[in-house]
This record gives C-alpha cells, sequence and structure tokens, in this order.
C-alpha cells in the first residue's frame, strides 16, 4: 500500500507585485522522506516554506497538508517549524532549555493549564532524541548556536508534529558540530518516523542522510530520490539552473523556466 504524501503541492505559481517568485511548481513529499530543498538566494525557498506553512496564501495551484487543503488544514501541531532566527537568543534571556521546550505545549494545553505528568516525561524524552538531557536546567543563553538549536527543534517536536520544517538550521553552528547535527536529524528520520524538510545550502554535506532533494530556482529544476541528483554530473545539473552549479549558494538573475521537471 502507498503511504500517504504529507505534502501534495501542484501547479504552485505566487507572486509579490509583479515579480514572479514561483513558477508552476509540482512538489510531493511521501510520508517518512527527509528531503532536502536547494536552491540560490532568491529562488523562493523561503516563499514555498510560508505558503506551507499557511503564513501565505496561495494565488494559483494548490497545496494539500496530510490530503487536506491548506486553506482549510486546522491541525497545524502535526506540523513543526524551526526558523533560522531561532538561534539568535541573546545570553541574558530568563529560561532555562526545560522552560523553552515544555512553551512548545502551549498551543495544545492553552496558556495555563497545568502539565501532568506525562507532559514531563515527554519534554524529557524530546530532550533526550537531541542530546540535551543533560541541560535541562541551564539557561538557554549559556548554550552555543548548536546546542540552542537543537533546544528549538525539542520544542517544536514536543507537540508530537509528522513533519519537521528546518529552514537553513545550521547557520551560526560551527562546522565540527554540523555533522552530529545532521546526524541528529537523521536519527528523528529513521527512527522516529518524522517527516523532514530541511531547507539548505549544504546539499553536498547530507547527501548521505537525505532521501530526496529538490532544486528549486523559482521552478523546480530537480525533483527526486537522492541517488539520482547523485548521478546527475555537474553540466547536467547546471541545465537545470542555468548557471554553473558551484555557486548554487550565490545570487544571480532568474532565467525563464524551460522543460518540465525532472521526475
Amino acid at each position: 500500500m502507498h503511504s500517504q504524501n504529507i505534502i501534495d503541492i501542484k501547479n504552485l505559481s505566487y507572486r509579490y507585485d509583479k515579480e514572479l517568485v514561483l513558477e508552476n511548481v509540482n512538489l510531493s513529499i511521501p510520508e517518512g522522506a527527509f528531503l532536502g530543498l536547494v536552491g540560490p538566494n532568491g529562488s523562493g525557498k523561503s516563499t514555498i516554506i510560508k505558503l506551507i506553512l499557511g503564513l501565505l496564501k496561495a494565488q494559483m495551484g494548490e497545496i494539500k497538508l496530510f490530503g487536506q487543503d491548506s486553506n482549510r488544514f486546522k491541525d497545524w501541531h502535526r506540523i513543526g517549524f524551526v526558523s533560522q532566527k531561532a538561534n539568535s537568543f541573546n545570553t541574558g534571556f530568563p529560561a532555562t532549555v526545560y522552560e523553552v521546550v515544555a512553551s512548545g505545549l502551549t498551543q495544545k494545553l492553552g496558556l495555563f493549564k497545568m502539565m501532568k505528568k506525562h507532559h514531563h516525561q515527554k519534554v524529557q524524552e524530546v530532550l533526550e532524541s537531541v542530546g540535551l538531557s543533560s541541560f535541562a536546567t541551564r539557561n538557554i543563553g549559556e548554550l552555543s548556536g548548536g546546542q540552542q538549536q537543537r533546544v528549538f527543534i525539542a520544542r517544536a517536536l514536543v507537540s508530537d508534529p509528522k513533519l519537521l520544517i528546518l529552514d537553513e538550521p545550521t547557520v551560526g553552528v560551527d562546522a565540527q558540530n554540523v555533522q552530529s547535527f545532521y546526524e541528529m536529524l537523521d536519527q528523528l528520520n529513521k527512527k522516529d518516523g518524522i517527516t523532514l524538510l530541511l531547507v539548505t545550502h549544504d546539499i553536498g554535506t547530507i547527501t548521505d542522510k537525505v532521501t530526496h532533494v529538490a532544486c528549486l530556482n523559482k521552478c523546480l529544476h530537480f525533483h527526486g530520490l537522492t541517488q539520482e541528483f547523485e548521478q546527475l554530473k555537474n553540466n547536467d545539473l547546471s541545465q537545470f539552473y542555468g548557471h554553473d552549479v558551484h555557486v548554487l549558494t550565490h545570487n544571480h538573475d532568474h532565467h525563464h523556466c524551460h522543460g518540465g521537471t525532472h521526475q
């Protein structure tokens, strides 16, 4: 039996004023997948995330979340989101790691409801899954950027989401910790069965972890299994992008989309 697609995007286009930032995007994310979404700056990655999260309304095309039209979707606790800015806490912020993670339950509990024993257990459990059990009583401001980012992942996980969206989560994480950070995401995906959508500039580092890759630059230039992505030679991929793949991280002019997506 086919597992359900967690996200189904069909013929999605979006413009800000006159500028078309997404053009006819078709993208599906099956349950249990770990998708790396890659593309240069200004390629529409943050717009597509905002559309999935319901922060923007689709203008053309449709987005389905768990099989339901995103405009009617109500179960937002099933989707966790960790932004790039999550780890910019100043050192004086007066909250413990435990309190920050527990605050992820307020959506489910309502602000003033008392936490029950099983809620406390859940907080402990997610702290363990991000490798921070021993940090529960520490002030979040004392942690490194990478540790803070793990706290925000735990905060997103505490309400039991089925899908976790991470926007450039390794910004501000030093190189030696990046690999263990990706290993933790790998565990969340493979062991805990959470579907992951990772926006990244760092696709080369994680092709051994992600199951699917999508290359976005206004249109979707590639969408498929990681093995298919790795089989593409640099010159093949530059066809999709219209420029050399080595400059994925740099700004450049938009070009018109040509051809269909590579499925």
